[in-house]
């Protein structure tokens, strides 16, 4: 296993870039390093009843959520278990400060770190960027190995990625005139592909709970963020294009483990500003937290371990992950310890159900080919060989205590310019799972039929089975749940014959995902207002683009409105939609919550009726659901 994870880690720098991995060679015993030490919780198997018990409407504890100090109280390490901890690593050297009680962030120089973990410090390059990361796997003193779950964060190589997706350039729609529905079309203020929030509400039945004074006035909007942004793209967009008055204090930024660094392209600041955005818009009287830290293991664990610690936003949404298997097998260079960071996550979500903070995360932006959103598949065209294609999930959206959120397409024709006199016309007869399959007549039309070189494959909304984390009890009720596909396994090609680098559970009972879409599609997407910082070069600009990154943020949104009109925290939201879901409750009579998409996929599993891994549940009528749960 060591061997083929180490071949994994390899090829996961090469497949995301044509540089190869340099090893620099040993870290200088001098220079600061740091990681999350991760403490064992006391009473862990009471944790998951907990949940059962505030989210039963039988239970006499029904939604009586947790305070962080209750939570802390029941199950974090004792005092004697912190401090003895502690006082070993500081005999180390190294500096410990305590986060949420069960979290560790220590620093020391790297000597001091090597020895305290048992690990030899690297520095690397790959393209543009140096990290530094372990040879060997962490451990601690036998005097505590009891009392720690797991070290993260060794390495500081970048790897989660956004949620964001935009068409290709050849794929780009002719631009549909603003006021003009097409016949077929949703009937918005402005057509498909160039939608603000307004056009959601509108679309999705957001408006309603407006009329009552529903804005998400005394809720807060939590966002766990991985790049800086230019909060001005925020205001212009809520102020100048949606003509909303917000307070102009709304947004409070807390920047984790020093933060990710100025906003750029690089980073990845269009997907936060679009977090923003999107979510704010919703929710015009939210106050929004944005915990932004960089992209490393330590941070994004840090990072949630902030939002849910302070206990202070009701919703919390993230666009970020990565392939669930490539965090078990370690994903960046020499560092086997990445199954930490599931179990770390774990933790929190549960926590963060206990204290009825509902949290939201993207289900992706590959169809149900997560894996080969890094390790690209093969090109017949070009000639690259690539990887073989693997059905897999993203994390942290396969874990179970969030809210998974996946992606439609919305209907109506769509128009294409073939040539300079030719276009092409395709119809989208309902709202159906966003895949890009639909789009193969174009590709065609274009001279360019392959999928992959076409840009179409693999891109849709994430979804199918964890084989990470087991099927959870509230979705054994529902109708329509697979177990993991057979014969899943990661091939290079190469080589030859090609090699098998990780095979993985067939048949596996694990938990569906997602759990509810909206529109997601680039191609029936959004508008985001964002200063583009490459370089030197600062631009102001208007981006169109899709992808499950929207829906996240999206909910949370939704979620703020649902809280102020329930006047309490609902919590997990999916908890509550599969109630609705089980024996079809949730789409019946003229005040359903939920409307089933029966139509597309995510270009292996199809949407069909009730339950499905490419749409979960269907798509949300937001007033519907806010009366039931009210």
């Amino acid at each position: 296993m060591k061997r083929i994870a180490s071949a994994l880690i390899a090829l996961a720098a090469s497949a995301a870039s044509a540089a190869p991995v340099a090893d620099l060679g040993r870290v200088s015993p001098t220079e600061q390093i740091s990681a999350t030490v991760v403490l064992q919780l006391r009473n862990q198997d009471r944790l998951e009843a907990m949940v059962a018990e505030r989210y039963d409407r039988g239970s006499p504890l029904f939604h009586q959520f947790l305070t962080a100090g209750q939570f802390r109280d029941a199950f974090a390490p004792t005092s004697a278990t912190v401090n003895r901890v502690v006082a070993q690593l500081q005999a180390q050297g190294l500096k410990v400060d305590v986060i949420n009680g069960a979290y560790l962030r220590v620093t020391g120089a790297s000597a001091d770190v090597e020895r305290a973990f048992n690990v030899e410090m690297h520095n690397f390059n790959r393209a543009e960027a140096t990290f530094h990361g372990p040879i060997g796997r962490a451990t601690v003193h036998p005097s505590i190995a009891a009392d720690v779950q797991a070290v993260v964060g060794l390495s500081t190589q970048p790897r989660f990625h956004p949620h964001l997706r935009r068409s290709p350039a050849k794929l780009e729609r002719v631009a549909q005139p603003k006021g003009m529905a097409a016949a077929g079309a949703p009937n918005t203020p402005d057509p498909p592909g160039l939608w603000t929030v307004i056009d959601l509400e509108d679309y999705y039945d957001v408006t309603p709970l407006y009329a009552t004074g529903v804005t998400g006035a005394r809720t807060t909007i939590g966002i766990v963020t991985l790049a800086a942004f230019t909060p001005s793209d925020a205001f212009y967009y809520w102020n100048t294009l949606l003509g909303l008055n917000v307070d102009p204090n709304r947004i409070t930024i807390v920047n984790i483990d020093g933060g990710p660094g100025a906003p750029s392209d690089r980073s990845g600041s269009d997907e936060t500003t679009l977090d923003v955005q999107q979510s704010g818009g919703i929710a015009p009287a939210a106050k929004i937290i944005v915990y932004q830290a960089p992209n490393t293991d330590q941070a994004f664990v840090d990072a949630f371990a902030a939002a849910i610690g302070d206990n202070t936003a009701d919703a919390i949404s993230c666009s970020w992950g990565e392939w669930e298997e490539f965090l078990v097998q370690g994903t960046a260079v020499s560092d086997p310890d990445a199954a930490g960071d599931i179990q770390a996550m774990h933790n929190l979500f549960i926590q963060a159900a206990l204290q009825g903070q509902s949290v939201s995360i993207a289900a992706g932006d590959a169809g149900a080919f997560d894996a080969n959103e890094v390790f690209a598949p093969p090109d017949p065209v070009t000639g690259v060989p690539g990887f073989s294609p693997v059905v897999s999930v993203d994390h942290p959206a396969a874990d179970p205590f969030v809210t998974a959120a996946g992606g439609t397409t919305l209907p109506g024709p769509q128009t294409y310019q073939i040539s300079a006199t030719q276009t092409l016309t395709i119809n989208v007869n309902q709202e159906r799972a966003w895949g890009w399959d639909y789009l193969q007549p174009l590709c065609t039309a274009l001279g360019d039929p392959d999928p992959v070189d076409c840009g179409i494959f693999p891109a849709g909304t994430g979804g199918g089975v964890s084989v990470v984390f087991p099927r959870p009890i509230w979705q054994d009720i529902i109708l329509g749940m697979k177990n993991s596909e057979k014969n899943q396994a990661l091939f290079d090609n190469s080589t030859t014959p090609p090699t098998e680098l990780i095979a993985l559970p067939s048949r596996f009972p694990g938990r569906n995902l997602p759990d509810i879409s909206l529109n997601a599609d680039p191609q029936t997407g959004y508008i985001i207002p964002y200063t583009s910082i490459r370089g030197n070069r600062q631009r102001f600009e208007i981006l169109q683009g899709g992808g499950t990154s929207f829906v996240a943020p999206q909910l949370a949104g939704i979620t703020a409105l649902i809280d102020q009109n329930a006047h309490r925290r609902i919590g997990l939201l999916s908890l509550s939609l599969y109630e609705l879901g089980f024996l079809d409750l949730g789409y019946i009579g003229r005040h359903a919550p939920l409307r089933d998409i029966t139509s597309g996929g995510n270009e292996f599993y199809n949407a069909v009726h009730g339950f499905d891994p490419a749409t979960g549940l269907g798509v949300l009528d937001v007033a519907n659901l806010a009366a039931l749960l009210r």
